[in-house]
C-alpha cells in the first residue's frame, strides 16, 4: 500500500514518521595502517519480541520469524505516530531525535 493511500485510509489527522536507527561509530575498517584513523557509523537493528524493543547488532536469518517487529539498522523506516511513542518508551534508546515527520 503507498504512503498516500493509507493516510488517506487513516485520515488526514494521523502524522507518519521516518524512523532512523541509532548508529555506533566503529573501526577500524579494514587492514591497512591508514584505516584504523578511520570510523564508519554502523546502524543498530531495533527488534520487538513479545512486546519488548530491543537492540541486535547483528541478526541471525534463523531467528528473523522470532521478531514481531524488525527494524534493520542503517535503514528509514516510516512509522506511525503510535510506533513512535512505543519506540521511545521503549526504553531502548531511541529519542524524538531518531524521528522526522513527514
Amino acid at each position: 500500500m503507498s504512503l498516500l493511500r493509507s493516510k488517506s485510509i487513516r485520515g488526514s489527522n494521523m502524522t507518519d514518521y521516518i524512523f532512523k536507527t541509532p548508529t555506533v561509530r566503529e573501526g577500524p575498517i579494514g587492514r591497512h595502517r591508514l584505516h584504523f584513523f578511520y570510523k564508519s557509523d554502523k546502524g543498530i537493528t531495533i527488534v520487538k519480541t513479545g512486546g519488548v524493543y530491543s537492540q541486535v547488532r547483528y541478526l541471525i536469518d534463523s531467528a528473523l520469524d522470532d521478531y514481531d517487529e524488525i527494524y534493520r539498522g542503517g535503514y528509514n523506516h516510516t512509522v506511525s505516530e503510535a510506533i513512535k511513542a512505543a519506540l521511545i518508551a521503549g526504553g531502548v534508546g531511541i529519542t524524538e531525535a531518531n524521528f522526522t515527520a513527514i
